[in-house]
């Protein structure tokens, strides 16, 4: 039985992920508090943190820990911020762990890498050259850098993961926001954005994406975009959140540049692109490499993610 550490095991994403492969593999799980017990660790990951003892044994680390995208970022230089966690950190990690002989490493990155829109473009591709546009898409472009140029020094085996919008139950932020909004049954202005595209993943299509790279050996030092396969507009996730919850959907016909204005006006123009614009992935390269598909539709995670 293969022994696996997934970092950031507290988090969303590590625990489904140890909920699916608990009964399969040898666990470790680290995050930075609240778990304790045998096979539980508390560690931050930072540049001088020392994984050694954690690491002994252990043949492949997921690694879902991150310093996550803040909307409304406070610190006096987030992007050095983003670097000592999802950079410096993260590379720590993996030096330690090829230095004990990690067979493979899995960084669960973000579509962040590849850019923030694909309006009027094609879909990413796991091929394009990066082009972040924020700190936090900053920080996991320059991991992934360092992650493939490590495995390439010391034969540690590099699998990188880029998801969307990740949700299911217990999702948080604007998913859960605009899930609650559309309980109330209220009239929602949405019923015009829908000609836009948005590639989303259940947490459950993404662990099982994980589940499946651990040991899958064409993972080998490939970069993986996730999604459902099932690319909605703005207006189709409003009417399918309202279904999933028995809602009436009441969508209003207003029109795009009302959107806009109103981004303008209160400097929320960031929110406003993401609401009316595309962002559509690519997964053909996954597909075809793992022999992978997505297992969940995108209604069964919509309607667990109804449950927040």
């Amino acid at each position: 039985m293969n022994n696996v550490l997934i970092t950031g095991a507290t988090g969303f994403i590590g625990k489904n992920l140890t909920k699916i492969i608990n009964d399969s593999y040898s666990l470790k799980l680290l995050s930075r508090s609240g778990i304790q017990g045998e096979n539980h660790y508390n560690a931050d990951i930072a540049e001088d943190t020392d994984y050694l003892n954690l690491l002994n044994n252990v043949e492949v680390v997921v690694h879902c820990a991150a310093r996550v995208h803040i909307m409304d970022d406070l610190v006096k230089e987030p992007l050095s911020e983003f670097r000592a966690v999802n950079t410096a950190g993260t590379l720590n990690l993996a030096k330690q762990s090829a230095q004990v002989g990690v067979k493979r490493f899995i960084f669960v990155s973000t579509i962040k890498v590849n850019g923030e829109s694909t309006t009027g473009k094609s879909a990413f591709t796991s091929l394009d050259t990066p082009k972040p546009e924020d700190f936090y898409g900053v920080s996991k472009s320059e991991a992934e850098l360092l992650l493939m140029e490590l495995g390439k020094q010391t034969g540690m085996e590099i699998v990188i993961i880029r998801p969307p919008l990740v949700y299911g139950e217990g999702v948080k932020a604007n998913f859960a926001s605009l899930m609650k909004l559309v309980s109330k049954g209220l009239p929602l202005p949405f019923r015009l954005i829908n000609n836009n595209k948005r590639s989303l993943v259940s947490v459950y299509n993404l662990v099982d994406l994980i589940k499946v790279c651990i040991e899958h050996p064409k993972a080998a030092n490939q970069i993986f975009l996730v999604s459902d396969d099932n690319d909605i507009s703005t207006a189709e996730m409003v009417s399918l959140m309202a279904r999933v919850q028995s809602k009436p959907n009441l969508s209003l016909p207003v029109p795009l540049w009302c959107f806009n204005l109103v981004g303008r006006l209160f400097g929320k123009q960031e929110v406003v692109d993401r609401l009316t614009g595309s962002l559509q992935i690519d997964i053909t390269h996954t597909k075809n490499t793992l022999g992978w598909k997505p297992p969940y539709s995108i209604e069964h995670g919509f309607k667990l993610s109804a449950k927040n």
